[in-house]
Formats: structure tokens, C-alpha cells, sequence
């Protein structure tokens, strides 16, 4: 069973091959993957580690040359798993907030949406986010932080929809339409509810 990852520098982590060996990938053009945003780039000068870095919009995978195919999705899973969470643990500021979210009005609703302020808040403990389409001012409750990215942009995308639809009617959903990832993170955030209001029993003598 090849080694699990552990976190290493610049995206680094060991691995030890398991698979028939195949012919070095040098000099051939770089293989992308399933995913057209992720690069798979095979070395024979790399025998043990595995590592990944963005390159603009790409994710580059580099691999060593004598990996299986079915080792090569495996470590390309476990390399994009590994850059997000490392990407997610970094806090935004309000500012920074402000402009993802200038950013995301003017990708999915074409800038329509126009927050007067957008920041981070800690009394929003039953609610992910709220808006107050008057004041054009939108809170994310601080739960959010260090949550998939994707999961944050749709809830900065939710509230952005509400400065254009204040209510949830069947125009309002049609906004959301415009976000690939709404179902995903939905789905993500009924999830963290539920496991919260999982009974949360006492250990077991020994455990």
C-alpha cells in the first residue's frame, strides 16, 4: 500500500510507486489530465516525490516518470485535495473580501451587483451570510473561514444576488443558476449543519 501523504515543503510529498513501470516521459509533450485545467508533467529525474503548484489557471502536477496511470489520478487527487486545504486555511481580510466579491458580481452577474461593504462578522451563528440590500452591505459569518473557497464564493454569491432580488422568490434562484458550484456547496454547508446537530455521545472507557 503506497504511503499516505504528509505535507511537505512547496506542495511536496513523498511516494513510492507500485505500479509496472513505463516508459520515461521526457521529451514528449506534457499529458494533461481529465481535468483540462490540470497539467500532469512525468520526470525520470523524479523517483520518490510528488508535488503541485498553480500556474496561473493551471494546476501543475509533477510525477515521476515510472508511475502508473492509476497512480498517476490517485496522486493528482491527493495534490489537488492537499492545495486546497492549504489555500483555504489563509483568512481574507475584509478588503479582500470586498474585492472577491466585486470580482465574482462582475463574472456572474456582470457587475450588476455593487456591495457598498463586505466583511467578516460573529454574531451570525444560525445564518451563513446576510445582506441588507438598502445599505448595500453584506456580513459572512466568521464560521466560513477556512472553508473550501468554493463554498465562501457561493455565499458571497447568494448575498450579491440579494442586492439584485431581495427575497428567495423563483427570480432569485435563477441568479444563483449562473454559479456552477451553487448545489455542490449547498450541499457542502447542509452537511457541516447536520454533523452539528449529530448527538455527540460520551467516549467509551479505553477510547
Amino acid at each position: 500500500m503506497p504511503a499516505d501523504p504528509s505535507p511537505g515543503l512547496a506542495g511536496e510529498t513523498p511516494a513510492r510507486s507500485t505500479g509496472t513501470p513505463q516508459r520515461s516521459a521526457m521529451g514528449r509533450p506534457p499529458r494533461a489530465s481529465a481535468t483540462s485545467a490540470v497539467e500532469v508533467r512525468r520526470s525520470t529525474r523524479r523517483s520518490r516525490t510528488v508535488s503541485a503548484y498553480r500556474e496561473g489557471d493551471r494546476t501543475i502536477v509533477l510525477i515521476p516518470a515510472r508511475m502508473s496511470e492509476a497512480e498517476e489520478q490517485r496522486w493528482v487527487n491527493v495534490m489537488l485535495d492537499k492545495l486546497a486545504a492549504q489555500e483555504s486555511k489563509r483568512i481574507l481580510g475584509d478588503s479582500e473580501l470586498t474585492e472577491r466579491a466585486e470580482r465574482l458580481s462582475a463574472q456572474y452577474f456582470e457587475g450588476r451587483a455593487r456591495p457598498a461593504s463586505v466583511r467578516w462578522v460573529t454574531n451570525q451563528n444560525t445564518r451563513w451570510g446576510s445582506c441588507t440590500p438598502a445599505e448595500g452591505s453584506i456580513r459572512l459569518s466568521h464560521r466560513l473561514q477556512g472553508m473550501p473557497e468554493y463554498v465562501v464564493d457561493y455565499v458571497l454569491v447568494h448575498e450579491l444576488a440579494h442586492l439584485l432580488v431581495p427575497g428567495h422568490g423563483p427570480r432569485f434562484w435563477r441568479l444563483l443558476e449562473a454559479y456552477p458550484r451553487t448545489e455542490r456547496a449547498r450541499g457542502y454547508l447542509e452537511g457541516v449543519v447536520a454533523a452539528d446537530r449529530l448527538p455527540h455521545l460520551p467516549a467509551a472507557r479505553g477510547e
